[in-house]
């Protein structure tokens, strides 16, 4: 039950969302029917004021010529327009956005003729769960997902949100867990919240073909069952597959028009597609059966004004950096080198792997064909004391995650991997002797 009075223009994008038996608004928590975009506020009545020759209500500061107030030893290294040191939307840079919103359908062609929702621009995929959560985690309320996550979620959504993991095995048999994961969307409760991310963090595991289409079988039976389902789609590491057979689209597309009681939240960025970790750029996209474009556009309004209210804007340099990237004529063939780099690593591993079966009485290789990582589960040895030991004999970074050692081979040299898994293995055999 809401505590305080409902400002209006929340409740004009509740009404909108409600409307014609929609159940956008019944899967949103407190925190979102309360999210509204400010549109009648100071930067309503600065858009107003666009144009004007006099403009006195922009918080920048100008030169006199009309050009942003800058120092021009930071504008001698940018080779970029002015207006990138101007804030951007809390929207995102309209060209972004609509680029984005183009690139989403040519990397998923099944996306074509689905109506979704205009990406918002938000600050990488960090800020994008973040926001997703505030929208549809309510405290108490259960949120579905594998076992083996990336353990910020357990800050997004249990910590700061009050959410409650109601986790199931990944795999089964070295296929994911449809089946566990169905078991879940039809048990107790009318609300479900879901969160999938693939290529998965830490395992690097993708669903092939079938499994996406078994995925979708099983939110498309739960949801005409009556159960009302939010799901989350993390698409951090999106186009990162290294095998064929595995589905290459989001999983987001098998959702986003799939039933009336499905809302698809799909979460992706520059930060993995176009390596820029440092840039700080994602986007938020919704998907849901039957809404009409001004539903779609009251997501995005709520949205905006959840950015509005957390960081105001994301990074205008950075939006504008990407946008002049995209246009250049070697950013596919640049991207494409990029992405073979991290698929040698991976074929690398793979060969590794094959080469030294000595390998398995140390360590269990986990399913894996996509992505950053790798996971090993370590053979009758703690996992933590395996990460200790390899750091302080091997000068060999891992990381331990629920019992797994997850690998970035994103990181590692090809030609030290070689290396890495030996170390590994020597390590393991030594703590089972009792240490070095």
């Amino acid at each position: 039950m809401l505590k305080r009075p409902l400002n209006p223009l929340a409740g004009e994008l509740n009404a909108i969302l409600s409307r014609d038996g929609c159940a956008a608004a019944s899967l949103l928590s407190e925190r979102g029917l309360r999210a509204y975009f400010p549109h009648h506020g100071i930067l309503g009545q600065g858009v107003d004021a666009k144009g004007c020759a006099i403009n006195a209500t922009l918080g920048t500061a100008k030169e006199d010529d009309g050009s942003p107030l800058r120092l021009q030893c930071l504008s001698d290294l940018l080779a970029i327009p002015d207006a990138s040191f101007l804030y951007a939307p809390s929207f995102g840079v309209p060209e972004l956005r609509k680029y984005w919103a183009d690139a989403q359908l040519a990397k998923n062609p099944s996306l074509v003729g689905i109506p979704h929702s205009l990406p918002v621009v938000t600050n990488a995929l960090t800020h994008a769960l973040f926001m997703a959560a505030q929208m549809v985690v309510g405290r108490g309320e259960k949120v579905i997902i594998p076992n083996y996550f990336w353990d910020n979620y357990d800050l997004i959504f249990n910590e700061a949100f009050g959410g409650v993991f109601d986790t199931f095995p990944t795999f089964s048999r070295g296929h994911f867990n449809v089946a566990a994961l169905r078991r879940k969307l039809l048990g107790r409760g009318e609300k479900k919240i879901v969160v999938l991310n693939f290529p998965n963090n830490p395992t690097g595991y993708t669903p092939t073909i079938e499994e996406a289409d078994a995925i979708q079988a099983a939110f498309l039976e739960a949801a005409q069952a009556g159960k009302r389902i939010a799901a989350i789609i993390d698409d951090a590491y999106f186009g990162l597959v290294y095998e064929k057979g595995v589905f290459r689209e989001s999983i987001f597309t098998k959702l986003a028009n799939l039933h009336e009681n499905i809302l698809a939240i799909k979460l992706d960025g520059a930060t993995k597609e176009d390596y820029v970790w440092g840039f700080r750029i994602g986007f938020i996209t919704f998907g849901m059966k039957g809404l009409a474009p001004d539903q779609f556009k009251a997501l995005e309004d709520k949205a905006g004004g959840l950015v509005r209210s957390t960081i105001s804007s994301s990074s205008n340099i950075a939006q504008r950096l990407l946008l002049a990237a995209y246009g250049d004529p070697r950013y596919e063939e640049e991207k494409s080198e990029k992405h073979a780099t991290l698929e040698m690593r991976y074929r690398e591993v793979k060969r590794i792997l094959r080469r030294h079966r000595e390998y398995g009485e140390s360590f269990t290789p986990m399913p894996c064909n996509s992505g950053y990582f790798m996971c090993i589960k370590p053979k009758c040895v703690d996992a933590e004391a395996l990460r200790r030991h390899l750091v302080e004999k091997y000068s060999t970074g891992t990381i331990m995650l629920d019992g797994l050692l997850r690998i970035a081979f994103s990181s590692v040299p090809t030609d030290k991997l070689e290396t890495l898994f030996a170390n590994i293995d020597a390590a393991i055999r030594e703590l089972k002797k009792g240490g070095a």
